[in-house]
């Protein structure tokens, strides 16, 4: 008995300091709480993305020569050919039997749930993803696996959240700090992944966001580091801009790489807009035909290719072959992507970006004698730029381009090429980044208003009025004047099932001292004169957003509740316009 009531007691504890955990992250200032979920978070996603990793090398390293992951080119052409149409079959039947009509993954599927879900992401999709990704990468579609990890540490941090119970902009916070571990676990580059999910994402800057997805990048960095070492992962000799009088090609490499992201999202955005009402598992098949057919023709096309990047780093690869590939990779890349096979672009645009800065290179060395021109050297500034360029995200391109290569020298070129092709693209080629446009591919939106944005980072229940009480609608003289005894501000007044209206208390305390008031004896709330507003549900979870959305819906004020036990509900306060409007104008 003794032992029960123990545990009762605990367990009564546990949830009320849980239920305490929860009024307050929904401030917009709960720094240590939630610096304490990024690093959970952190630890979380770490642990599936090494997971994910492994289950890719380790089957790639199986089947292909040497033992190395990307070795497409050791296989016999025939085999090129048949094994993206494998993978797709594997896909399209897994997909079948367990999408249910979710197919849009990756980092769209991310900006999507935090735009209209409030970042509650699926189990559903963490399986999709975890599986087709795999299976896309091991056959060799051209498809990169950051997408893949930001996915897969999102909804780490996601169902986190929502196993907890927490409110909505925490919530957000831990899909940030999923996003931040995926990039970070993905090629050991912590800031890079920090910037990113800011920059991309999450789309602010503010210290309550900040300190949880650096805990969570760093977190999944050092697991990512006791797997598989902290080597960078291209290994190259340091670089450095020779002279200022390669400034202009810098910038003719800026014009190129522009042109060339340009070019990617408006084939990107042909692609899905053409294919849009054609069965999944049809779009994944012509993916695996095309991809096939590339791979019989150009090995180093296949997969993510690292490899092949780390050739035209190094100088290894020819003019014409640089060609020969860049098309290639395009045109594979736009056909597995742009056709919906479950996987990433980040890893296929440094591909490109490499490719065209090695092509650019070697070009203006044979027309400008240029003897002291490094190759390898614009084969980075082409990866940074086409990172940056495309996603428009030229911070997390250019601390990438430094991470991934261990080359703080590049700083200087570095920033100039990103700014030059981010410019070619939404200037002069008019285009938005790849994710936006994919977001309107698939008919949604992106709203970045800084209302919005402030709105989203704090929940109802850090802005509700609690000193209020529930009477019914008629009640006494006697229990009036008892129910003001503790000074209310409002009065929700309880109908047969639910709350009907919201009273200010000081409309009772004046009815009250009226002479009419001294007669009654009996009052029904919902006559006597004063200031009455109708009410309407909502969640406690909820952020400031969601209430300004509820209210723009026709009600004029909300009572904040949840669910305590099957069919119990709760009330925590009451939100009011004029109360919401105050707390995003401060």
């Amino acid at each position: 008995m003794r032992k029960n009531n123990l545990k009762q007691r605990i367990h009564l504890w546990s949830g009320d300091q849980l239920e305490q955990l929860r009024l307050h992250l929904a401030r917009h200032d709960a720094l240590l709480q939630l610096s304490l979920l990024g690093l959970l978070t952190g630890l979380l996603a770490g642990t599936v993305i090494v997971l994910f990793r492994m289950v890719v090398e380790q089957t790639q390293a199986g089947f292909l020569a040497d033992g190395l992951p990307e070795n497409y080119e050791a296989l016999s052409p025939w085999l090129r050919f048949l094994l993206p149409i494998a993978g797709a079959l594997i896909i399209a039947l897994f997909f079948h039997l367990y999408a249910k009509g979710e197919t849009v993954l990756g980092v769209t599927y991310v900006m999507e749930r935090m735009a209209y879900h409030q970042g509650y992401l699926t189990f559903r999709s963490f399986v999709l993803q975890f599986v087709g990704a795999a299976a896309a990468i091991i056959s060799g579609h051209s498809v990169g696996r950051e997408g893949p990890h930001i996915l897969l540490g999102a909804v780490a941090g996601s169902l986190l959240g929502q196993r907890l119970f927490l409110p909505n902009n925490s919530i957000r916070t831990l899909v940030g700090c999923g996003t931040a571990a995926g990039i970070a676990a993905s090629f050991n580059t912590p800031l890079a992944g920090v910037i990113f999910a800011l920059e991309v994402v999450m789309m602010e800057y503010s210290l309550v966001s900040f300190i949880p997805v650096i805990l969570a990048a760093v977190t999944a960095t050092g697991i990512s580091i006791a797997a598989f070492g902290n080597a960078p992962a291209f290994e190259i000799p340091p670089m450095t801009l020779p002279s200022l009088a390669e400034i202009p090609v810098v910038l003719l490499l800026g014009l190129l790489v522009g042109g060339l992201s340009a070019l990617f999202i408006q084939l990107m955005q042909m692609t899905m807009a053409r294919v849009t009402r054609v069965a999944f598992w049809r779009r994944v098949l012509a993916a695996g035909v095309l991809m096939g057919v590339v791979g019989f023709l150009v090995p180093q096309a296949m997969g993510i290719g690292y490899d092949t990047v780390n050739s035209a780093l190094l100088g290894e690869l020819g003019i014409t072959l640089l060609m020969v590939i860049l098309v290639a990779k395009v045109l594979a890349t736009v056909a597995c992507l742009g056709l919906g096979v479950p996987g990433g672009n980040i890893g296929p645009l440094l591909f490109l970006g490499g490719c065209l800065g090695s092509l650019t290179g070697q070009i203006a060395t044979h027309v400008f004698h240029h003897e002291t021109l490094d190759v390898g050297f614009y084969a980075l500034l082409g990866m940074g730029a086409m990172m940056g360029a495309t996603l428009q995200a030229p911070l997390a391109a250019l601390t990438a381009m430094m991470e991934l290569t261990h080359s703080p020298q590049t700083i200087m070129p570095g920033m100039l090429v990103i700014v030059v092709a981010g410019l070619t693209v939404s200037e002069l080629f008019r285009k938005e980044s790849l994710f936006l446009t994919l977001m309107r591919a698939i008919g949604k939106d992106y709203d970045t208003n800084p209302v919005m944005l402030a709105l989203r980072r704090a929940g109802v229940a850090s802005v509700m009025h609690t000193r209020f009480v529930r009477p019914d609608r008629r009640i006494s003289r006697d229990k009036a004047e008892a129910l003001l005894r503790d000074q209310p501000e409002w009065l929700l007044i309880q109908g047969d099932e639910r709350p009907v209206g919201l009273m200010p208390a000081v409309d009772l305390v004046r009815f009250l001292k009226t002479e009419e008031g001294i007669t009654v004896s009996q009052i029904d709330l919902l006559e006597i004169p004063g200031q009455r507003v109708d009410v309407a549900p909502i969640y406690l979870q909820a952020t400031l957003q969601e209430a300004l959305e509820r209210l723009n819906r026709g009600a004029e004020a909300l009572y904040v509740e949840r669910m305590t036990a099957p069919g119990i509900r709760r009330i925590y306060g009451v939100l009011t316009r004029e109360q919401l409007e105050s707390a995003y104008k401060l």
